[in-house]
């Protein structure tokens, strides 16, 4: 299988350098030429558009930052539907509303390209030890397909079901998070009015049965939202907007976990 990726970022570079190095005929495309040069030592061929790379791939792997950078990209005649031949697949790696995805398959349906979701979470170590979680939904026949090239750097590859489930369950483990950091934050604001020291308590919290990984996150900035929130505020917004209209739409109560969600949100001064 002949593969292109786009979106080499922190977690899709790497993720881009396991497929070349697990042996694929991998195409490569980025909006600067910089984003290319870690890849010269590498196998990767360039492209010069989407479409170019798409021209040359059986499956095109996006891990753009959002719904629009994903339409971007695949959409115009410079984009990736525009070179894609009839019986290739894309793979949405992006954490982008499951109608999106939706939206892109009926379109690539027409000139008969499958789509998949695909979110991944773990972060750039995971990748490197080839333990990165990937969250998949779409026709078990095509995630097949795709699962050896996944392999080169994730371990489970879940397929949760039709399309947009991967999306469903990327979100809702986001939201989770999110949830976990107000919970967080809000205990250190509480150790602080008693007294305890925001950054020994943090420390304690993370090494006890109170420790999570969100926990772990602030820890690191001294138990406050104010290192994270330009890091991750934006992108927590989005995915907790997310969970918000699918929830509405399946007339879904939000609940406890949306309460505690926004609270880390309002913190990182990212209000929903």
């Amino acid at each position: 299988m002949r593969v292109g990726f786009i979106g080499l970022g922190s977690q899709g570079g790497p993720m881009a350098r396991r497929i070349v190095e697990g042996g694929f005929e991998t195409t490569l495309w980025a909006r600067r030429q910089a984003s290319l040069e870690p890849y010269a030592d590498t196998a990767a061929k360039t492209a010069t558009s989407p479409a170019e790379l798409a021209a040359a791939s059986d499956l095109v792997c996006l891990c753009v930052v959002g719904d629009d950078d994903v339409r971007e990209v695949l959409y115009g005649e410079n984009g990736v539907l525009a070179g894609l031949a009839s019986g290739g697949v894309v793979a949405i790696h992006s954490t982008v509303h499951p109608d999106t995805c939706r939206e892109v398959a009926e379109k690539a349906g027409a000139q008969g390209v499958s789509v998949i979701d695909a979110p991944v979470s773990g972060g750039g170590p995971a990748v490197e030890e080839g333990k990165l979680l990937v969250m998949v939904g779409g026709e078990e026949d095509v995630v097949e397909r795709c699962r050896p090239v996944f392999a080169t750097y994730a371990d489970p590859i879940v397929h949760l079901g039709p399309l947009g489930s991967g999306q469903v369950t990327k979100i809702l483990n986001n939201l989770l998070f999110t949830a976990n950091l107000g919970s967080a934050l809000s205990t250190l604001d509480l150790g602080v009015a008693l007294g305890i020291p925001r950054d020994r308590l943090a420390e304690v919290l993370n090494g006890g049965s109170a420790t999570s990984k969100a926990l772990g996150s602030i820890s690191i900035f001294g138990g406050t939202a104010e290192g994270l929130a330009p890091i991750a505020g934006a992108l927590l917004q989005k995915d907790v907007r997310h969970a918000a209209s699918i929830a509405a739409h399946a007339s879904a109560p939000e609940g406890a976990v949306f309460t505690a969600a926004d609270a880390a949100l309002k913190s990182m001064e990212f209000p929903r």
